[in-house]
C-alpha cells in the first residue's frame, strides 16, 4: 500500500476525531494547551490502537464488528451531542464550558470517534500493509488534527458560546446520523 492512500486513510479515519475536537474546544472557557494535548493524544492513541485490534482480530469477527459499530457510533455521539444541547438550552452561561476535562466524557468521545479505524485495521489484515507505520500515521494525523480542531473550536467558542455550543451537539448527533446512514445504505 502506498505512503499516499495510508495519508488518505489516515485523514479519513481522522475526520470525525476533528470535528469532535472542534466541539470540545468551543466548550473551553480558556484556553488550556495542556487540555488540548490530552484530547489530541486521546483521539489519536484511540485511533491507532483501534486499527491495531481490528488488524489483529482479521477476519473472523468483521461481519459481527461492521453490524453493530455503526450502532455503537451513532449512541455515543448523538448522547454527547444530546447533553451539549442540554446544558446550551438550560444553563445561562452554558455548563458546557469550563476550565475541566471531563475524563469519561473524553473516553467516550475517543472510543466513539476510532469505532470506524477498527474496520480499516481488519481491512489491513487482508492487504500488503506494514502495520506499525500505518497505525503510527493514523495516531499521529488524528492527535495533529485533534490539537488543532481544539483550537479551531475555542477561538469560534469565545465570542459565540451558546450558539456553538448548539452547533456542536448538532455536529456530534449529525455525525452519529450520518455514520448510522451510511451504514444502513451498505446493507
Amino acid at each position: 500500500m502506498s505512503l499516499l492512500t495510508l495519508v488518505l486513510i489516515a485523514l479519513g479515519v481522522s475526520a470525525d476525531a476533528f470535528a469532535v475536537a472542534i466541539g470540545k474546544g468551543l466548550q473551553m472557557r480558556r484556553l488550556r494547551l495542556g487540555h488540548a494535548a490530552t484530547i489530541a493524544l486521546a483521539f489519536g492513541l484511540f485511533q491507532a490502537v483501534m486499527p491495531l485490534l481490528g488488524y489483529l482480530l482479521g477476519s473472523q469477527l468483521e461481519r459481527a464488528i461492521t453490524s453493530f459499530d455503526h450502532w455503537v457510533a451513532f449512541a455515543l455521539l448523538a448522547g454527547v451531542g444530546g447533553r451539549m444541547l442540554h446544558q446550551a438550552r438550560t444553563d445561562d452561561d452554558v455548563a458546557a464550558a469550563s476550565d475541566d476535562l471531563d475524563w469519561r466524557e473524553l473516553l467516550v468521545l475517543s472510543v466513539a470517534t476510532s469505532i470506524d479505524a477498527l474496520a480499516v485495521g481488519i481491512g489491513f489484515a487482508f492487504l500488503p500493509v506494514s502495520i506499525g507505520p500505518a497505525v503510527l500515521l493514523i495516531g499521529l494525523t488524528t492527535a495533529v488534527l485533534a490539537f488543532g480542531g481544539v483550537l479551531i473550536g475555542h477561538h469560534a467558542g469565545a465570542r459565540w458560546r451558546r450558539p456553538a455550543a448548539v452547533a456542536g451537539g448538532l455536529v456530534l448527533i449529525g455525525i452519529g446520523v450520518s455514520i448510522l446512514v451510511e451504514h444502513l445504505e451498505v446493507l
